[in-house]
């Protein structure tokens, strides 16, 4: 089983939060959530994933972890 690394990036000024988890070198899935959601909604399905992919699962600005834009 792999680990879920919990990681954050600045994106414009925002710092955008993630997990990833998986082989770095295995093809990579980008895995995207819709409103009104963060990358937790992936929490059951990452360690499915994790043994074959390369898994990235960001939460958008305003969402999750990362960073609520200014108006």
């Amino acid at each position: 089983m792999q680990t879920i690394r919990y990681l954050s990036a600045e994106a414009n000024g925002l710092k955008i939060s993630y997990r990833e988890a998986g082989p770095t070198d295995a093809p990579t899935v980008l895995l995207l959530h819709g409103f009104p959601t963060a990358g937790h909604m992936f929490r059951d399905l990452i360690p499915l994933l994790a043994d074959s992919f390369h898994l990235v699962a960001p939460d958008l600005p305003g969402f999750g972890q990362s960073d609520l834009p200014p108006r």
